[in-house]
């Protein structure tokens, strides 16, 4: 599979154009074309308008300069309406948009722009949570995973080249659900048992990222899921987090929360959270 046109929504805020970059660097990377949009919401204040223009200017230039055939779109509207209606125009393949404070404050996906662009857009979505401002070196990615993983080719491709664009290695966080017993309640693997229940998928994901050449290492961990995976990332100073989200687990936090929302609040480093292309879509 192959990322052709790649969107990154844009507005006034120094966050969104960040986030702009990792699409930058997958459209690179990927050799495909990237649309920068800047959707202009009614009695939008002229200061507004002046910084987003500039942040769509400078990324224009930066992609330019890096040989990727870009275009800039600016239009009046309602974001989610005019971002839905340009990817099914330009058959778009992934969005990149950044989160809002609405989203750290209140539960997440709850009446947000950010919940409305991972429901409603047909096709992949890269929601990024910005906590480190500035350039972009990335390190090393953390990619937490679980068993059954939803849509794993895309989500490996998608992890693959966003490793290759900042030429960075991976690292997979494979956390195990503990053993109940009946009278001695969770009982936690030790780290012999973890590693021989890995489950196949997890590494198949490995399998994929060898064949994209991606060094990467694999770690395993237990505890509380989003708490486990602030941890380390923070233990080993990681520079991104990728966290998959299914349409089903999205659903699911409307209702009573899930690791995903807790990470998106404590991530000590910028996070991306991928949803694949719905089936079907487009």
């Amino acid at each position: 599979m192959t990322y052709r046109k790649v969107l990154a929504a844009v507005n006034e805020f120094s966050n969104s154009e960040i986030a702009a970059r990792y699409a930058l660097a997958l459209s690179k990377t990927c050799h495909a074309k990237l649309f920068l949009a800047f959707i202009a919401e009614e009695n939008i204040h002229k200061d507004k308008l002046r910084h987003a223009e500039a942040a769509l200017e400078r990324l224009f230039i930066e992609a330019e300069s890096n040989g990727i055939e870009v275009e800039n779109i600016i239009e009046s509207g309602e974001p989610v309406k005019n971002i839905t209606a340009l990817v099914r125009e330009h058959n778009v393949d992934i969005v990149f948009a950044a989160t809002r404070r609405e989203d750290v404050m209140k539960r997440f996906f709850i009446k947000t722009l950010s919940r409305q662009l991972m429901m409603k857009l047909p096709c992949s979505v890269a929601m990024v949570r910005v906590v480190k401002m500035g350039g972009l070196h990335l390190k090393n990615i953390l990619v937490p995973l679980r068993g059954r993983l939803t849509d794993l080719e895309e989500r490996a491709y998608f992890t693959a080249r966003l490793a290759e664009g900042f030429n960075s290695p991976v690292t997979l966080f494979h956390l195990h659900k503990p053993i109940t017993g009946f009278f001695h309640g969770e009982l936690y693997l030790t780290p012999f048992q973890r590693e021989q229940r890995i489950p196949k998928d997890v590494e198949e994901f490995r399998e994929h990222l060898n064949r994209y050449k991606i060094p990467h290492e694999k770690k395993t961990g237990h505890g509380r899921i989003a708490r486990a995976i602030t941890v380390e990332a923070a233990h080993k100073r990681n520079d991104l987090v990728v966290m998959g989200a299914s349409e089903r687990t999205l659903l699911s936090s409307l209702m009573k929360g899930n690791p995903v929302e807790e990470v998106l609040r404590e991530t000590p480093c910028n996070l991306i959270i991928f949803r694949a292309r719905k089936k079907g879509a487009l």
